[in-house]
């Protein structure tokens, strides 16, 4: 029953925005009602359910969007991200574009969230592709799908790390396990599929983007823009916040928050929280991208506004698909799908990864879906003699499949690179799918390695 309450949900929402054009934020919480009470939840309980999506969803995510959004306008309004694009054109050439938005973009994932690194990347990747002449979706997809590695199988990302615990996997195996995937994965889901993607739906690769979510991309002349090295400096600065951090806690204490933290233990973990890295970098953007190159305080506050104004009804898909995403959880989906891989016979790796492909379809989230499929996998990992570490990466891959409708990196997508539903899912959906399959497979023949 929760299976085809799933199906039936997933197609009204399909119907309404496709077919009927409703808003795409009234048609996921109309559909999360109606698929809420196909499921039989309590008609009471329902609005509590979709609230609680909404603002799990949108929690810490909407201070780290507004921050990011507002970042990354002011360094595009004082031609930093101009600046920036020139010096990769430069560096790079056209013929290596793709390449060098990849390898940035894959640095950039190691230390942020997805959606904050697409939220800094976006702007970047707009600008580069107008300055190159180039299809903004030919660097967008590179871009994703490097972002898309990261966090499916790299620490100190929170799925890769919180599987690893559930299973006792070692850190440093997943970590180097996970980057031989993770570069494969990200050039054949990123440059190669581009390629093929470009000639199937050429259509997808015409759209100019959502320009308004991060302003119109002016031009500058060098004489007034700040320095490249200033320019990456403020962009990558809560990159460099996260990644202290990141360091510290894994050098220092091992990895865990200590049950006593000291004075320092507690400042680097205060900085380490992306709202705040991204508050503190936001008033460092302030200074060298406004007040330090003599601008007004009026005129950086009008960047900020137009910034938050363009990513409101963004903001509001996401936590539309947050409510879609607890009412299937509440609903009892998850644990549905649970029930059908127990007592299975085939490889622990090979049903790790099919357990989190389907509850990724089923539930959208990929970090809910690894989680759900390591505590299934658990009890067969004593008996089977499987690396955790391995396991940990096949469970990975899996959530990582098939993003679509009840997941928001799915409409951050569509949304920042103007698509049609049908072409996001031509493009984005696949882009994920392979790094899903390629991830399984490198996972098999690093099993065979050295098992």
């Amino acid at each position: 029953m929760q299976l085809i309450a799933l199906l039936i949900g997933i197609i009204i929402l399909l119907v309404l925005i496709i077919k009927f054009k409703i808003n795409t934020f009234v048609s996921l919480v109309l559909t999360a009602v109606i698929t809420a009470i196909i499921l039989g939840m309590p008609l009471g309980k329902i609005a509590d359910s979709i609230t609680n999506g909404i603002g799990s969803q949108l929690g810490e995510l909407s201070m780290v969007f507004g921050f990011g959004a507002m970042l990354g306008r002011l360094v595009s309004d004082s031609g930093g991200a101009y600046i920036i694009a020139n010096t990769l054109i430069k560096r790079f050439g056209k013929q290596r574009l793709q390449i060098a938005v990849m390898i940035a973009s894959f640095i950039l994932g190691i230390a942020l969230f997805f959606e904050v690194g697409m939220v800094l990347l976006v702007p970047i990747v707009f600008a580069i592709a107008v300055e190159a002449g180039v299809p903004i979706l030919y660097l967008g997809i590179p871009m994703a799908a490097a972002l898309s590695v990261t966090h499916g199988f790299l620490p100190p990302h929170p799925a890769p790390v919180a599987i690893a615990q559930v299973l006792g996997a070692n850190d440093g195996r997943v970590l180097l396990f996970g980057f031989i995937i993770a570069i494969i994965a990200a050039y054949i889901a990123g440059p190669l599929f581009s390629r093929v993607a470009r000639k199937f739906i050429p259509d997808a690769f015409k759209a100019k983007g959502n320009l308004s979510s991060i302003g119109e991309i002016k031009h500058f002349s060098p004489e007034e823009s700040p320095s490249f090295g200033l320019s990456v400096l403020t962009a990558l600065f809560p990159v460099i916040l996260l990644a202290i951090a990141t360091i510290y806690t894994m050098a220092i204490n091992d990895g865990v928050t200590p049950k006593h933290p000291s004075m320092l233990d507690s400042i680097v973990e205060f900085i380490g929280s992306p709202s705040i890295a991204m508050l503190i970098s936001l008033f460092f953007a302030m200074w060298t991208m406004g007040w330090g190159r003599k601008r007004s305080t009026a005129q950086i506050m009008e960047s900020l506004e137009s910034a938050v104004k363009s990513i409101a009804m963004l903001l509001l898909i996401i936590g539309g698909g947050g409510a879609f995403k607890q009412v299937l959880i509440d609903g009892g989906v998850g644990k549905e799908v649970a029930k059908i891989f127990l007592g299975s016979s085939i490889s622990p790796l090979i049903l790790g990864w099919l357990v989190a492909v389907v509850l990724r379809i089923a539930l959208g989230s990929a970090t809910v879906a690894s989680l759900t499929a390591a505590g299934i996998v658990a009890p067969l990992m004593a008996q089977s003699g499987v690396d955790p570490a391995l396991m940990v990466l096949a469970i990975g891959a899996g959530s990582l499949a098939a993003s679509h409708v009840n997941d928001a990196g799915f409409w951050m997508f569509r949304e920042y690179f103007d698509l049609t539903v049908k072409q996001t899912l031509e493009t984005w959906t696949v882009l994920e799918s392979v790094i899903s399959v390629i991830g399984i497979i490198l996972v098999m023949i690093l099993n065979l390695l050295f098992h």
